[in-house]
């Protein structure tokens, strides 16, 4: 006899047919080892057969039994939409300058205080250093002594000048002797020739050769001498010259005796105007940690401290961190404007003025917004909220965001249509706050319901309510 089968219910015992001999096999041997397994099966099959109804469950209408909803509709809105990076900062000054001393010093007055405000170059400070002052007039003497050097050195150039012109006036007396020394070498020479001859001949007697003979060799002797006076005044000559160039040389090192004494004046005059503490520029005095009578100590001592500080506020400093999803719009010139915590008034219009371009270890836009402040109202310390202009987009066509489902291509809004719903696909745009806009897919004339339920369907009956 052919037996009837059910063949849904073969399916399900084909499905289930390899549980059964387990279920008996494990609740022989352990209830409870089986039981979680059983659950995890169960469950998913449970979520096979969910995804499963889920793709294939078409998308619904309303029927004409569906009764009408009442909602709250509206057309879009022409707006401007700004995205703002909202950031909190502080403010400082656009300089800070601490006033250390140069050197170990007693303060001697203070020309300013706290609070003050002071002008570029203004004397704030006096500083006393009573054996710099000494050291500056010993060499201040210096200076007159090598001045003093260079006119003895002068004196003495002028000296060995006139001896050297003395020389070669005795050189010129000389060489005059030569000549005429050499004269009457000649003329004796000649005359003792003419009368050795007479004397050969007979003509003379030998006696006066032998006289002539004698002259002539003084007159020799003479003219030797004379030869050596010249060369005696020329070495004399060389010698002044010498000592002529020697007093020039005596005079260059004075010189640079006075130059190197200037310079030392100068460096003193130097090192002794640090006792004179001068405002960098016009600002204000912030910081004051020293009184008359202090002993202070120069920069990089340890226990030394600035005297004084000043700060620039003619223009001041907002500092803010940007995180990193906004980071890639935040550059120089990108208009920002700032809101100050103690001025709850006033918005202050700027620009950012510079990024540190690079992402800290925070991941966070380090930006600065440079700001007026000819008023002084914004003082260094203060929070500030800057508002940075990220994207703007002008005449948007605008919805709330209530209104918008789904999102990227799948985005669509309910639009009413002759008393009827419209599921209508759009584009979004940028989004601010709780509005989005609308690149594409409406006109602006349709009216689209502001907060739809969720058992909204296509072409249902709405009522729209004021």
């Amino acid at each position: 006899m052919t037996e009837n089968r059910n063949p849904k219910r073969e399916a399900n015992r084909f499905v289930h047919s390899d549980l059964e001999i387990p279920i008996c096999f494990v609740f022989r041997i352990s209830y409870s080892v089986f039981l979680p397994v059983l659950a995890c099966c169960a469950l998913l099959s449970c979520l096979a057969g969910c995804q499963s109804s889920s793709q294939a469950e078409p998308e619904q209408t309303a029927s004409a039994a569906d009764p009408a909803v009442r909602v709250v509709a509206a057309r879009p809105v022409r707006k401007t939409l700004r995205l703002e990076s909202v950031q909190f900062g502080w403010i400082e000054a656009f300089e800070r300058t601490p006033l250390w001393a140069k050197l170990p010093a007693y303060v001697e007055k203070l020309h300013a205080d706290i609070g003050d405000r002071v002008e570029a170059n203004q004397l704030l400070a006096d500083l006393s250093i009573p054996e710099m002052e000494d050291e500056l007039h010993q060499k201040e003497a210096q200076v007159v002594q090598a001045q003093a050097g260079i006119e003895q050195a002068a004196a003495a150039i002028r000296a060995a000048e006139a001896a050297a012109a003395t020389a070669q006036a005795k050189i010129a007396e000389a060489e005059a002797g030569n000549i005429r020394a050499e004269g009457d070498y000649q003329r004796w020479k000649s005359q003792y020739a003419r009368i050795s001859s007479l004397v050969a001949g007979g003509s003379l007697d030998r006696k006066l050769e032998d006289e002539t003979r004698d002259s002539l060799q003084a007159a020799e002797a003479a003219r030797g001498e004379a030869r050596a006076k010249v060369e005696s005044a020329k070495a004399a000559l060389v010698e002044k010259q010498a000592d002529v160039a020697k007093a020039k040389a005596d005079e260059a090192l004075a010189r640079a005796r006075l130059q190197s004494a200037n310079a030392d004046v100068a460096r003193q005059k130097t090192l002794l105007q640090y006792t004179h503490i001068r405002a960098p520029y016009s600002g204000v005095v912030t910081e004051r940690n020293v009184v008359r009578g202090d002993f202070v100590q120069p920069a990089g001592a340890a226990a030394a401290k600035p005297l004084l500080a000043v700060a620039r506020t003619d223009v001041v400093r907002i500092f803010v961190d940007v995180p990193e999803m906004d980071s890639p719009w935040v550059e120089a010139g990108r208009p920002a404007h700032v809101g100050v915590q103690a001025l709850a008034d006033r918005v202050i219009e700027g620009k950012v003025t510079r990024t540190s371009w690079l992402l800290g270890a925070n991941r966070t836009l380090r930006a600065e917004l440079d700001l007026p402040n000819p008023d002084g109202l914004l003082r260094p310390g203060m929070y500030a909220t800057a508002h940075i202009l990220l994207q703007d987009r002008p005449d948007a066509l605008v919805l709330p965001q209530s209104a918008v489902a789904g999102s990227g291509k799948q985005a669509f809004c309910w639009t009413v249509r002759d008393s009827k719903a419209v599921k209508t696909p759009i584009t979004p745009g940028l989004q601010v706050g709780s509005e989005v806009e609308v690149v594409s897919g409406l006109k602006g004339d349709e009216l689209v319901v502001q907060s739809p339920p969720g058992s909204l369907r296509e072409g249902q009956t709405v009522e729209v309510t004021p």
